[in-house]
């Protein structure tokens, strides 16, 4: 198809101190701080500043000195075959500078740690890193964050805004929860991708982009593409090089190591007194299965290190959440069926059965609900809200069984 003749405008290289970007970055911190919601911070370690935009969905990068080194793949912690190789795989992604990049795993297994790495390890390492949560940010604000807006592209639009596509540079858009675009941006984001080119909310010229896309996603995304909730064709465009990122329980020998290296983090971090772990402590870590991947495993650790009153951390110290599995064929029990009379029914409706009917399975337990419905959680919580507000129930109040 023809394109109209319109003029494209290519983001320059530009000297650190006349970076447009930079006076954005200032910008934005003032208003923030004008209005107490945020305000610059500096990765420990590295001198390296970030900032989180007000609304807590996007955050901006840009190293300082020595620090993008640190933030490597170096900076990754762990010795397992299963780690090993989805480290080799970052490696040689990482000097592809365009190439996009889908991360897969489990919620806490360091999507956002890997795409970090993959950016400062790269030959882009001194750009921009700009990352955005997609479940974090409203639907009817999230096209204006991508792809930005011209001034009276609507009420409140009173001045020009690049987008965080525009923002990237020629570095790095990492977009989190992939899973979660709305449907009516997926085709938007898709001619982003093909073409390296977006237009404005309310504009008429295009703007190339010539930044790095990484997505991240936990595995039911290729799930949510049966169910046709997520374009095809848009993820084979963001699977262009996947990563698989291994759960904790599959990393053998490396929970100790990382326990260890969170304790020699809180330390430094917080001026704790270094702590060491017994054997019993060892014993638990090693045997726990890990569900919350990495992100439980340090917050198990910093717990334990706030309890403990010595300088050694035992089994007792440690706060481990014991699951229960159920067993698929436990009894009858334990099987729900969703009836459709001959009149039929609505597919909005069995949808809203099918949730209401898995948490009273898993007995309220919102992740084990998703992983058995084969959605993300967020999305799992809209549909619960949904089922509950047709029911005429306060979609605040706990599902089936008791929240969790």
């Amino acid at each position: 198809m023809d394109r109209p003749n319109r003029p494209l405008s290519m983001p320059p290289f530009i000297p650190e101190d006349k970076d447009p970007l930079l006076a954005e970055e200032s910008s934005t911190v003032r208003q923030a701080a004008a209005a107490g919601t945020g305000a610059p911070r500096t990765v420990p370690g590295t001198g390296q500043s970030f900032l989180r935009s007000p609304a807590g969905v996007a955050r901006f990068e840009r190293p300082r000195g020595e620090g993008a080194v640190r933030l490597g793949l170096s900076s990754i912690t762990g010795e397992s075959d299963a780690l090993k190789e989805a480290i080799d795989r970052a490696r040689k992604v990482a000097t592809s500078r365009l190439t996009t990049v889908l991360l897969v795993g489990e919620t806490g297994t360091g999507k956002e740690l890997f795409a970090r790495a993959i950016h400062y390890e790269g030959p882009a390492r001194g750009e921009p890193f700009v990352a955005v949560n997609c479940a974090a940010i409203p639907e009817t604000l999230l096209e204006s964050e991508l792809f930005g807006h011209e001034r009276g592209a609507f009420t409140d639009a009173r001045a020009q805004k690049r987008g965080l596509m525009e923002l990237a540079g020629h570095g790095t858009l990492f977009l989190d929860e992939i899973a979660e675009l709305p449907p009516r941006l997926q085709p938007k984001l898709l001619r982003a991708l093909e073409d390296r080119r977006v237009r404005r909310l309310g504009g008429l010229d295009e703007v190339e982009i010539d930044c790095r896309i990484i997505a991240a996603a936990n595995p039911s995304l290729h799930d949510a593409v049966a169910r046709l909730e997520f374009r095809e064709d848009l993820y084979y465009r963001l699977n262009v090089f996947r990563i698989p990122l291994p759960p904790l329980r599959e990393r053998k020998g490396d929970v100790t190591l990382l326990a260890r290296h969170f304790l020699a983090e809180l330390a430094e971090q917080q001026g704790l007194a270094a702590k060491v772990l017994d054997q019993s402590a060892i014993a638990a870590l090693e045997a726990h299965n890990w569900p919350g991947n990495i992100r439980e495993l340090k917050n198990v650790i910093e717990h334990a290190a706030i309890l403990s009153d010595d300088d050694v951390i035992r089994a007792a110290h440690l706060m481990l959440q014991q699951r229960t599995i159920l067993p698929a064929n436990d009894s009858s029990e334990q099987v729900r069926e969703i009836r459709i009379p001959p009149e039929g029914k609505s597919l909005e409706l069995i949808e809203q059965e099918a949730v209401r009917l898995t948490l009273q399975i898993t007995r309220g337990n919102r992740s084990a609900a998703a992983r058995i419905l084969g959605i993300s959680r967020p999305t799992l919580g809209r549909k619960l809200r949904a089922a509950l507000a047709a029911d005429g129930d306060d979609a605040d109040e706990q599902p089936p069984g008791g929240a969790t």
